[in-house]
């Protein structure tokens, strides 16, 4: 029996261990960022998903409309580095507020815009906040926990990725048939306002870096471990997008072209899965999770390449893959972040801007192997690509330590 002494103090310790355990998360803060997240994504792929009416009624190809998706890719990928470099004084509220913001100009100006080149430009303008958002998100989510929660933060934050690929864009589609393409925007640049509010109310402010302790981006590059996770990164993302940049070609042999709605909406359901299974895991077990999120991948092109007419096995593929590409974002961000300390989001542009380009040069790989071997050799192709990226991950000891 324990003591008049310990038993209070027994019973203290374990309210306060209860208490920790449900408070460990800022969950209301974390939510607001994934939402942020989730906006980010849908504007910037929604002209995707209205390519016929921006088509008709902005008198342009839908080639041109396309490349809205591409530019704001591409200006991504090219300002994520150099924008970063120079907004690391800025306190990291006050610059994510001014990004959502402008998340809902961007979209407004969509909106309303009467001429292509206006709604260009001003999609180039959303890819340069994108880069910065993509930048400073993953760092903000996990210095909002404990260290040993910070790779569960971060996987609640990055949520809105796979979210807004399996359901915004559906809901924003369709949203734009039932009433125009400008009102899909028009919902999207209110929601960016509503969000903005929210993060004012829901996120802590952390202060930017000092300008006598920032590192250049050279001694950035160099830290141990963190070119090794870039080789990586760039390395997965460019198998993935080699093929699923082509899913629609890709599912022709198992009859599945279809249902091709329905196969996007397994590989995000099972994306969501694994931006689950990696949060609960990339704390303690960082390496292991990226190796099996290399061999999940690699297994699923695996399947595509042996069995592309089975319909059944073409669906199990597809599921399985979305759990590796669903967990990839959270297991590549949260390697740089523990890298880089105090310059994590400089560190994260680097991420940003090697995932951008990958998404970018895996189009390009893509279509010409489609154009030279055809659409059975594109699995072949990012299995090559995925075997790389997990010889890099096992043999560099630094970069995906455990986190805790």
């Amino acid at each position: 029996m324990a003591s008049p002494i310990t038993a209070p103090t027994t019973a203290v310790a374990a309210a306060s261990a209860a208490t920790s355990s449900t408070a460990r998360l800022p969950l209301n803060g974390l939510l607001a960022l994934a939402s942020i997240v989730f906006v980010g994504v849908v504007t910037e792929i929604l002209p995707a998903g209205l390519l016929p009416q921006m088509s008709a009624d902005l008198g342009v190809s839908e080639a041109q409309v396309g490349w809205l998706v591409a530019a704001y890719a591409v200006t991504t990928a090219v300002t994520a580095i150099p924008l970063t470099a120079l907004t690391r004084s800025v306190p990291r509220k006050r610059l994510l507020l001014s990004l959502v913001v402008g998340f809902g100009l961007v979209s407004g100006i969509t909106a309303i815009a009467g001429d292509y080149t206006t709604i260009l430009v001003a999609r180039t303008v959303g890819g340069m906040l994108a880069g910065l958002l993509w930048a400073i998100a993953a760092g903000y989510a996990m210095r909002m926990a404990r260290p040993e929660h910070s790779g569960r933060a971060l996987s609640i934050a990055m949520v809105g990725t796979p979210l807004a690929f399996a359901f915004g864009l559906p809901i924003a589609t369709t949203l734009g048939s039932l009433l125009g393409w400008r009102a899909a925007f028009a919902v999207l640049a209110g929601l960016a306002i509503v969000l903005a509010v929210w993060a004012a109310l829901a996120l802590p402010a952390f202060p930017g870096e000092r300008a006598g302790s920032r590192p250049g981006l050279g001694t950035v590059l160099r830290l141990p471990g963190l070119a090794a996770v870039l080789a990586t990164t760039a390395a997965f993302v460019l198998a993935h997008n080699v093929a699923y940049t082509y899913i629609a070609p890709l599912v022709v042999p198992s009859g599945l072209d279809e249902h091709l709605d329905l196969v996007l909406l397994v590989f995000g359901v099972f994306a969501v899965a694994g931006v689950l299974v990696s949060g609960a895991l990339v704390d303690r077990h960082l390496r292991a999770m990226v190796l099996i999120a290399a061999a999940a991948l690699g297994a699923a092109m695996l399947a595509l390449g042996l069995f592309a007419v089975q319909p059944v096995i073409v669906f199990a593929a597809v599921a399985l893959w979305g759990v590796a590409y669903g967990g990839a974002p959270t297991l590549l961000q949260a390697a740089p972040a523990r890298i880089a300390g105090s310059a994590a989001d400089v560190a994260q542009s680097m991420v940003v801007a090697t995932w951008n380009g990958s998404i970018a040069a895996g189009a390009f790989v893509g279509g010409i192997v489609l154009e030279a071997t055809g659409v059975s050799a594109l699995p072949w192709v990012a299995l090559a690509l995925v075997v790389v990226a997990a010889l890099i991950a096992s043999t560099s000891r630094a970069a995906f330590a455990r986190l805790a």
